[in-house]
């Protein structure tokens, strides 16, 4: 018999740590052994429960309440306000914009304005809902431009969109100007904090001047806000802020035409897993608005520290002073940002490349912890060895040959002979047109990058497509004899 635990720990071996404050990407640490115990027995317990039917389990709808109530608390939110918790800042901005374009029936052809910066769950969304996006142009320190915002809107704009902060550079768009705007146009604001929200609501409270963002403003009508981030929640938890109920409940659906139960959906899913509510439950109780105000201060501490240290690096450079705890650093050009990650995931560190964009090169992307405080001085040693080493190496360059194929290729045309024909020639392809994770992925990035958009689209989607494929149980003809 199979030890399925046993298993687990052997593929676990390459994943990235979720605890110990190595990780600036993907996964945030408190760094309390104690709330990961609670919220890991609390996930267990409700393992199988489903929060589709209050009446099935009112202890999730209990839970529910009291988080959305926690989170009103965070966000200056009037009495008037209503949430729902999602499965993640994904679905929470999705529904925002399916309720937007929900409210407005009498408009054929709905649009939505937003910054270029903006998260590409709105785009996801505007593709899944059949709405038109305006994207809008950034400033030179990559916030939202006010009169291009408002310049945007028009009858047919459902939904206006600002970040708090927006995730590639971890600035604050300027809120309360662009709500000013959409209250003189008639049209409803929405505030991504997925990933800032929650500390940047702590930053103030220990007298950290920052943007204004939350429902204070007047004009801003519902916000997202991710527990799984720094709530320092277990995966699978955020809150969608309305300002009223009745901006609320078009996101609502519901079904009575058909032989069964009568369906209600306050998310997109029909089955509501328990386990993340009530770990994310369990997780703010145990933290409590002490806990956070200590983890908000330990996480913005390491950030200035960082921050500090990364001006002594020769080589690179801020893009952006940061609002809240998104750094972006680049190059001088004597070495690359994906071998840079290579080299610190050598040296137990994980930090994110962030490709090129309108003509700026490309980024590493950290995001910071609370558990990272205690590793500042540690990280900075080597990300200072890791750019020694990447400058000794020299920036990796794409072939002309490559670069030759890229420019000869059309993304909505790309085919299973083209994608192979290209990774042969980077030398990344195994057997059979085979792709595998590579130890090191500056390879795959360099030859990404060097891909415009959208055929870095259509590169990624195929090779994705290529890594998820079945591992087929084959039983011998002698076993079932």
């Amino acid at each position: 018999m199979t030890d399925a635990l046993a298993r687990l720990r052997e593929l676990m071996v390459d994943d990235l740590a979720v605890h110990g404050g190595r990780s600036l990407a993907y996964v945030y640490d408190a760094g309390r052994e104690d709330v990961d115990a609670v919220a890991g027995e609390a996930v267990s317990m409700y393992a199988g429960a489903n929060g589709l039917d209050p009446s099935a389990f009112p202890s999730l709808l209990a839970m529910e309440n009291e988080l959305v109530g926690f989170a009103c608390d965070l966000v200056d939110a009037p009495d008037t306000a209503v949430g729902t918790v999602t499965t993640g800042g994904t679905e929470s901005i999705m529904l925002a914009v399916q309720g937007a374009r929900d409210a407005r029936p009498d408009i054929e052809r709905p649009n939505i304005v937003l910054p270029e910066t903006a998260h590409p769950s709105f785009q996801k969304a505007a593709q899944y809902f059949g709405i038109d996006q305006v994207s809008v142009r950034v400033d030179g320190h990559y916030r939202a431009q006010v009169g291009a915002m408002a310049e945007a809107m028009d009858a047919d704009t459902v939904l206006a969109v600002a970040s708090a902060p927006s995730y590639a550079h971890g600035v604050v768009d300027p809120i309360a100007w662009i709500a000013a705007a959409c209250a003189a146009k008639n049209v409803p604001l929405h505030v991504d904090a997925c990933i800032g929200g929650w500390i940047l609501a702590y930053a103030d409270r220990i007298g950290r001047v920052k943007p204004a963002w939350t429902f204070a403003v007047p004009g801003v009508s519902s916000i997202s806000v991710d527990l799984h981030k720094y709530g320092y929640t277990p995966k699978g938890a955020s809150i969608l802020l309305h300002r009223t109920a009745a901006e609320r409940r078009p996101t609502y659906f519901s079904s009575a035409d058909w032989p069964g139960y009568t369906m209600v959906n306050t998310t997109m899913a029909s089955t509501r897993p328990g386990g993340p509510l009530a770990g994310a439950w369990a997780t703010v109780q145990t933290i409590g608005e002490q806990g956070y105000l200590e983890l908000a201060r330990d996480c913005l501490d390491a950030v200035d520290l960082l921050l500090t240290g990364i001006d002594e690096i020769d080589g690179l450079e801020l893009v952006v002073r940061p609002d809240s705890t998104l750094v972006a650093v680049r190059t001088d050009g004597s070495c690359d940002v994906f071998t840079i990650a290579d080299e610190m995931v050598e040296r137990g560190w994980y930090v994110g490349p962030q490709m090129s964009w309108r003509g700026e090169p490309p980024t590493l992307h950290l995001s910071v912890s609370a558990a990272t405080l205690g590793h500042v001085d540690e990280c900075l040693a080597a990300l200072r060895d890791s750019v020694e080493a990447a400058r000794a190496t020299g920036p990796v360059r794409v072939d002309r040959s490559i670069a030759a194929a890229l420019d000869s290729l059309v993304p909505d045309r790309l085919t299973d002979d083209e994608f192979d024909a290209l990774l042969v020639a980077a030398g990344l392809a195994g057997a059979g047109g085979a792709v595998s994770l590579p130890r090191r992925m500056a390879p795959v990035n360099v030859l990404f990058n060097a891909a415009p958009p959208r055929l870095r689209e259509a590169l990624l989607e195929t090779y994705v497509d290529r890594l998820y494929r079945p591992v087929r149980a084959r039983v011998s003809d002698a076993a079932t004899t």
